[in-house]
Parts: C-alpha cells; sequence; structure tokens
C-alpha cells in the first residue's frame, strides 16, 4: 500500500498546482470552455426518490436512532461516560460468526464494513436508500434504460456474499464509467490525466484491500466526480480526494483491531471494544460523505446549485465530522496501547505467581469432579436424558431454581432411585445457563473410594472448580497456602482450614450467582456432621448468592441437620413416583433396545423381557441395571426361563446374586473378589486383584480373561478403565451386613489381614533403591515422568494402605495370628530393611502425607501391643 499512498500525494500535488487562484484565496479547477455535464442519463434522469431527497435525509442522521457514543479515559474499564459529539453504533461489533467462532482475517475485515453499512441504514435510512437507488439503476443500466417512476432497489438487503458480488461489478463499472468519460473530456487536459491516475491507483488499492468493497463502491462512484470538476463543489471534491488518500490509514485501522481481537484480560479488552466502536462509527462517516458525494453529483443540476448556495451539503462540516472519528480512533488507540503495555507489564511481573498458583491447585486437587461424572455416567451406560428431564418441571425444583430466597434443594429417596444420574442431568441443564457470568460447582461423595468420601474432599472438589473457572478466586487459598504448603489441606486441621477458605470464597463480592450441588451425602463418611453444619451456615448467610442441591438417602441425621436451613425446598422420590415410574420405563425401554441388539432377541423374547422389567422395577434404576447385567450373560433362548429368577426389590435381587456366586464351581474364589472389592479404601486395578487373590498365572496375566472372570462375581463388579468398582453403594451394604457369613466366612478383619500380609511381601520383594533410575538424590518430583513399564505398579495400592489395613486387623477383638507386630516381627524387619525405600516410593506416588499420616496411626496402634518397645522406638 505505500506506493499506492505516495502516488496519491503526489497526484494531489499535482492537482493543487493545477488549480487558479480567486480573489477570496480559494482554489478551483481552470475552465476550458463549456462547463461539462455528465453523459449518463442518470444525470438528468435519476428516479424519483433521489429527485426528492429532502435535506434533512442528506445532511443529518436519523435523530431517532441517534444515540450517544461511550468515551474512553485511560482506566481498566470502560467508562460509563458520554459524548454529545459521537452518536453511537446501534449495535456493539464483535469480529465473531454466528457460531462464536474467531473469523478470519480478511472475512473480520470485510465483517466491519458490513457492520458499519447496515447500521447505517438504521441510523440514515433516507441516505442510504438514494444511495442505494442510483447503484440499483447502474446496476439494472445494464440491461435496460427504460425510466421508472418507482425503480426498485436491486441491492441485496440479506446475502452479503451477493452484495459483495454487486460490489465488485459496480467497482469495475464505475471504474470503466470513469476512464471513459475522462478520455472523452480530454480537451479538459492536465485534470483528465490526473483522474485516470487516480482510477489506476485505485485498482490497485481494490486489489490488495478488495474486503471494503463496500467502501469502494462510494469511491468508484465518486471518481466521476473529477470527470466534471466544474460542475461539483471544489470541498467536496478536496473532501473526496481526502478520503481516498485515507483508505489505506483506515484499513490498517481495522487490521490493529484484527491483530488484537484475542485480548483475554477482561480489561484491556473492554478497552478493545470501545476502539472497535470508534472503528465503526469512522466507517460510517466515511459512508456517509460518499453516498452524500455520490447522491449530490447525481441529483438534478438546478438543484445542486441550490443546495450548495444555501450550503445544504455543508460538506466542509461532513468531512469535518470523518476527521473529528479519525482523531477519537487515534486518541483511543494510544490509550489502548497504553492500557496493552500496563497489561503486559503485569503479565511478566504475575509470571512467578503463575508457577506458585499452579503448584497450589496441584496439591489442592484431589479429583476432578468433571472426571468423577464422566465415570460415573460411562459406567452407568451413558446418560440418558429421559430418565432426569422430568425434575425440570417439577414444582419444588422450578421454586428453588426461580425464587432466590430459596437457597437449598434436597433430593431425597432409596437406593438405586436414581438419585445420581438425575443430579448429573441437572449438572448439563445448569451449564447452559450463562456458563461466562455463573459458576458451576459440584462433588460426588463416593463411600467405596477413600478420596472422595470425606467432607475435606468435598470442599477441595468445590475449591477446585470454583476456582478453576474464577481464578482470581486462588488469593483466599494463597494466604494460608504460602504458609503452610501443600500440608494445608492434608493435616489435622485441614477441615478447618478448608472450610476457612471455602467461606472467604463464597463471601468474595466478585463471586455473584452460582450453582453448588453435592451428591450422595450419605456416602461422605468422614465428617460428614461438620459439612452440613457448614452447607447450613452459608446457605443462612446473606453475604453469598450461591445456590445449593445436595442428594442423599432418606437418612433422618441429614435431614435434622439440614432442618436448620432456612428457604429450603424437598424434593422427595418416593412423593415423586408417577415421574420416576415414567422415568424408569423410558430406561428400560433404552436398556431392553441394547439387549435385543446384543443377545439378537426376536420380537417375543424382547417383549416379554421389557414386560417383566416393567412389572418388577418399582420405580428403581438400579434394580433394572442389575438384571439387564445378568441377562447379557445368559443365551438367548433361556432368557424367557430365566426371567423368572430375577425377583423384584433389590434386597431380594441382590440375596439371589450372592446364592449364584456360592453355587459356582469358582465360589471361593469368586468370594475373595468380592470380600477384596468390599473392604479396599479405594478401587483396585485389575492387576493389583491379581496379585491380592488366588487367580491362576494364566488368567492373571490375561486382562482378558480377567474381565470375563469379573462378570461371573454375580453382577456386583463393575469395571471402567481397569478400574474395579462395586455396582451400587447399597450393593455394598448388603453384602456387608446380610451377607457377611457368606462372603466374610472367617471374618471381615481376616481380609484386612490378607491385604496387609500380602502388601508386605509384595513390596519386600519389589521396594529397591531408586525405583525410577533417577540416578539424582533430590530430583524435583514436578520433572519426574513415570517410566513404561511403572515398576510401582503392582504395588502402588499396597505402599499407601498397608497400614490402613494393619490397623483394621489389629483393631480386632481376635487373636491375632503370629507375632507381625511384635519386636523382629514382619511389621519390624520391614521398616528396618525398606523403610526408606518405602518412603521414596511414597515420594513417586506423590503420597508422602498419606504415609505420614499412616505411620502416625501406626504409633498409636502400637502403644496398645506388649512388647513391642523397640518398633515403637524406630
Amino acid at each position: 500500500m505505500a506506493p499506492f499512498l505516495s502516488q496519491l500525494k503526489s497526484f494531489r500535488r499535482r492537482h493543487e498546482r493545477g488549480r487558479s487562484k480567486t480573489p477570496d484565496g480559494h482554489r478551483h479547477a481552470e475552465p476550458t470552455g463549456k462547463a461539462a455535464t455528465p453523459s449518463d442519463p442518470l444525470t438528468s434522469a435519476i428516479p424519483g426518490t433521489v429527485h426528492a431527497l429532502s435535506a434533512s435525509a442528506i445532511s443529518q442522521p436519523n435523530s431517532s436512532a441517534s444515540l450517544t457514543f461511550p468515551t474512553l479515559s485511560s482506566t481498566r474499564t470502560p467508562s460509563s461516560s458520554t459524548s454529545p459529539l459521537l452518536p453511537a453504533p446501534v449495535a456493539l461489533v464483535t469480529l465473531r460468526n454466528h457460531s462464536d467462532t474467531l473469523l478470519s482475517p480478511s472475512s473480520a475485515l470485510e465483517e466491519i464494513w458490513n457492520r458499519a453499512y447496515d447500521e447505517l441504514k438504521l441510523v440514515n435510512p433516507k441516505l442510504v436508500h438514494a444511495y442505494e437507488g442510483i447503484l440499483s439503476y447502474a446496476l439494472d443500466g445494464k440491461k435496460s434504460r427504460q425510466r421508472t417512476s418507482q425503480p426498485t432497489n436491486s441491492i441485496e438487503q440479506v446475502d452479503i456474499t451477493r452484495r459483495r458480488s454487486q460490489m465488485d461489478e459496480l467497482i469495475q463499472a464505475g471504474l470503466a464509467k470513469t476512464e471513459k468519460e475522462a478520455k472523452i473530456k480530454q480537451n479538459i487536459g492536465q485534470v483528465m490525466q490526473e483522474v485516470l491516475i487516480m482510477k489506476d491507483v485505485v485498482s490497485s488499492a481494490i486489489q490488495v484491500i478488495p474486503q471494503a468493497a463496500l467502501a469502494w463502491t462510494g469511491v468508484c462512484f465518486a471518481l466521476q466526480i473529477f470527470v466534471n470538476p466544474i460542475i461539483q463543489s471544489k470541498t467536496n471534491r478536496d473532501g473526496i480526494d481526502y478520503v481516498i488518500t485515507r483508505m489505506e490509514w483506515y484499513n490498517e485501522i481495522s487490521c490493529l483491531l484484527l491483530k488484537n481481537n484475542q485480548d483475554k484480560d477482561r480489561s484491556v479488552s473492554g478497552v478493545h471494544i470501545q476502539l472497535e466502536k470508534r472503528v465503526i462509527y469512522l466507517y460510517q462517516q466515511l459512508l456517509i460523505y460518499l453516498m452524500k458525494s455520490v447522491c449530490s453529483y447525481y441529483r438534478n443540476r438546478v438543484l445542486v446549485v441550490f443546495r450548495d448556495t444555501l450550503k445544504l451539503d455543508d460538506w466542509d462540516g461532513n468531512l469535518g465530522s470523518v476527521k473529528d472519528a479519525e482523531q477519537a480512533v487515534e486518541k483511543d488507540n494510544f490509550i489502548y496501547k497504553t492500557e496493552k503495555k500496563t497489561a503486559h507489564l503485569e503479565t511478566l511481573t504475575n509470571i512467578a505467581k503463575s508457577s506458585e498458583d499452579k503448584d497450589c491447585l496441584q496439591h489442592l486437587r484431589l479429583t476432578d469432579p468433571r472426571h468423577d461424572k464422566k465415570r460415573i455416567e460411562q459406567t452407568k451406560g451413558g446418560l440418558l436424558q429421559d430418565s432426569y428431564r422430568w425434575i425440570l418441571d417439577n414444582d419444588d425444583f422450578r421454586q428453588w431454581h426461580r425464587d432466590k430466597q430459596s437457597r437449598l434443594l434436597w433430593i431425597k429417596g432409596d437406593p438405586g432411585k436414581g438419585k445420581t444420574m438425575l443430579l448429573c442431568g441437572v449438572i448439563n441443564e445448569l451449564k447452559k445457563e450463562n456458563p461466562s457470568t455463573r459458576l458451576l460447582a459440584y462433588f460426588f461423595c463416593q463411600a467405596t473410594d477413600s478420596r472422595i468420601n470425606t467432607a475435606a474432599a468435598v470442599l477441595r472438589g468445590l475449591i477446585y472448580l470454583l476456582v478453576d473457572q474464577q481464578p482470581s478466586l486462588i488469593l483466599h487459598i494463597r494466604k494460608r497456602y504460602d504458609k503452610a504448603g501443600k500440608t494445608l489441606f492434608q493435616d489435622a486441621n485441614a477441615w478447618v482450614a478448608l472450610s476457612e477458605i471455602f467461606t472467604d470464597i463464597l463471601q468474595d463480592p466478585s463471586l455473584g450467582d452460582g450453582y453448588l450441588l453435592v451428591d450422595a451425602l450419605d456416602e461422605c463418611i468422614v465428617g460428614l456432621p461438620q459439612l452440613l453444619d457448614l452447607i447450613v451456615r452459608m446457605i443462612s448467610s446473606s453475604s453469598s448468592n450461591m445456590k445449593w442441591i445436595v442428594s442423599s438417602r432418606n437418612w433422618p441425621p441429614i435431614e435434622e441437620r439440614l432442618e436448620k436451613a432456612g428457604e429450603k425446598q424437598r424434593l422427595s422420590l418416593e412423593l415423586n413416583t408417577e415421574f420416576v415410574s415414567a422415568a424408569v420405563s423410558k430406561y428400560i425401554e433404552y436398556k431392553v433396545d441394547q439387549l435385543a441388539h446384543i443377545k439378537e432377541y426376536d420380537n417375543k423374547t424382547k417383549k416379554s423381557v421389557q414386560e417383566y422389567l416393567s412389572s418388577n422395577a418399582n420405580g428403581t434404576f438400579l434394580w433394572v441395571a442389575l438384571v439387564c447385567q445378568n441377562l447379557e450373560t445368559i443365551s438367548e433362548w433361556e432368557t424367557l426361563e430365566s426371567l423368572e429368577s430375577f425377583p423384584p426389590g433389590l434386597e431380594p435381587l441382590y440375596r439371589r446374586m450372592i446364592q449364584l456366586i456360592c453355587d459356582s464351581v469358582n465360589s471361593k474364589l469368586f468370594k475373595q473378589i468380592l470380600a477384596l472389592v468390599t473392604v479396599v479404601y479405594r478401587p483396585i486395578t485389575l492387576i493389583e486383584l491379581a496379585y491380592f487373590t488366588e487367580i491362576t498365572k494364566g488368567v492373571a496375566d490375561n486382562p482378558n480373561r480377567l474381565k470375563k472372570l469379573l462378570k461371573q462375581c454375580g453382577s456386583f463388579l463393575t469395571l471402567r478403565e481397569d478400574a474395579v468398582y462395586l455396582v451400587h453403594q447399597s450393593a455394598q451394604d448388603f453384602v456387608l451386613k446380610n451377607a457377611s457369613n457368606e462372603i466374610f466366612p472367617s471374618g471381615l478383619e481376616m481380609v484386612h489381614y490378607r491385604i496387609y500380609s500380602r502388601s508386605l511381601e509384595l513390596m519386600s520383594e519389589i521396594l529397591q533403591r531408586d525405583m525410577y533410575k533417577l540416578c539424582a538424590p533430590g530430583f524435583p518430583i514436578e520433572q519426574v515422568t513415570q517410566p513404561d513399564p511403572d515398576p510401582l505398579v503392582t504395588i502402588q495400592y499396597s505402599c499407601i494402605y498397608w497400614i490402613e489395613h494393619l490397623v483394621e486387623w489389629s483393631s480386632a477383638k481376635v487373636e491375632k495370628p503370629g507375632s507381625d507386630l511384635r519386636n523382629g516381627g514382619a511389621v519390624d524387619q520391614f521398616l528396618r530393611k525398606k523403610c526408606l525405600y518405602w518412603l521414596e516410593a511414597l515420594s513417586l506416588l506423590r503420597s508422602v502425607s498419606s504415609g505420614m499420616l499412616s505411620l502416625i496411626k501406626l504409633e498409636d496402634t502400637l502403644q496398645m501391643q506388649a512388647d513391642i518397645s523397640q518398633l515403637t522406638d524406630l
């Protein structure tokens, strides 16, 4: 564009020398004979709408659509002050398409011109209509020169791609017409040569910036004013000359916007948005000037003289508006660049802080509830919309959702009623509400996983999600974390610190509105009373606008504490049997369709299965899921005979599943597996399962065989990403309370002993110095990568939880086998020989704090034993 600009500047200098001065000091083109008149029929036969154009239509914008334009000050937030000088665009322009994705630079540049043009139609419709009438005549004139009193506006109003095509056609027509008339009027001399030069320069510029077709169309039609310099105002010609030479700058401003359109800092992006408004307004003023010039040129000549005499067109004022808009853009651009520099300095200052924030979040994160939600949905076969959407029309839910005073919704129901999947669906629906401004945090308690069955874990999960969505909230954590480090979240006072942090976050004025959800409160094994009290306290506080949803079984202790909350809603699944049953019916249809596809049922079998499930489900999702899981293991021809063997109700069904295990040829192994999965502190992997049970080597070394083996364990177990889970908390409750004699024939404590003793054997065999071959004592744990294969993969669970199982076994009031806890016993020998290697393994597993807490438990246990003075000292 640099050659283009220099050519135009050269043209302007030559053009000034080609004019003579009048007595009053003004320059004008020297007349050389009779004044030229336009040769195109447009000169004398512009349709009536253009002839009748009023002074107000061209001189002033539509007053009813005029708005004040906000001014910028050198602050970080958009100012609310206004300037009476500049009217604002009707709509805020953003350089994105309808799918809210960033446009390419060329598309975005064209988008700016399109927005400016379309908004101008709303501000000054008469002017744009008159201008489009002239363009329409030029478009249609190729096909027909017949005059009509009421011409049709041929300019596309909706399809911007077609409008662009029309403008390209008009640009070429305008340039061709300018060249033709200039050559015809060669007797005018030097001025005509300069017009041809300008036409060539504009043609080149159009190739460089084709996206500004809307502006180039006006420029090309305005060039014809120079072909007839006598009949057009000198001020108007100078203004067009100025506008053409500034086209490069106008588009460079847009390039600045495009380059910086991805600013994520909200304060800087606010200034950027205001600058964007200024550019749109500048483009509108430019278009207004070009449109008025074209309309003035093609208007009836007598009317032009009349208007020039009365100065109705006010070319000086119109050009002044363009220049004022330019100055406003330059001023705001300076402010924007200043803010960018300041933001950049702040970014450099915060680089060190961001690293510390990252460490803080890593230590806070015990689990990512978003991953837990995904795992739960996958484990249960996917989230079916028809199974939860009924709640959106429920009166209790709607009351909680729209009433600002209603802060708590408690969803309660018996096991297997679908509470967890109901909350998964509600979370999906709440995500759709203003995700950019409304926070959403949730947590899923699970009694069988020690990572997520404590009150402290609930707060860590909620805080993690809140900070992840609003990073500024991390300051509330850092105030305490900077002093204590990661032990803040793990020591005996973790609950106190976390509850204070959580309270500070919810009382932060910048937090705004949002939702907090906690599923399965009854599966919070440690600290449930404290958690319930904190929830009630937060709900009763006037300094927080967060709304809560919690779910649990129908437990009186939970109800007693939640009763203290103020405005709340209860949603009992037992009191909404009609809706729950309808949702279960949809779920049955879904599951039977799956079964029919997998097992290749005929229509009779499929219908019989669906009828049996519908008649016996009693509104329980879990019962349906368990029966379908059992049916997957039964041949298609045995299905109808087997249906009656699945009794209605969860407990009778569990009893049948236990009986199948007891009657199996592999009964001993199945009982070992079910007992192990029931008592472990987190879901164990297939590899760990093989080492803790008496699975034969051929099966243990083959993951596919292991998976098939699990499917034969009476449908109590499910597998997700090589981790073994119980199908439901109610299954664990049933095994512990109603089937302990069958599953734990030697007592529950002996299962703990087997896990502890086997862990000690494995660790003694595997642990050694420098397990990951780092060859550098004190190597930063953040830089450690897990090798493949990982030598700790078989003993991860053992390293972290062996003491927990030892304490459980030791605490039971039974005669202890052997001398494990005595001086010289198994524990004594392990700690003397492998303690340092064990601590190294804990550090590689990032679980040193867990190991230290376990050692404290071990010391407390040893204090109650006899003949262990040396072990206690150790």
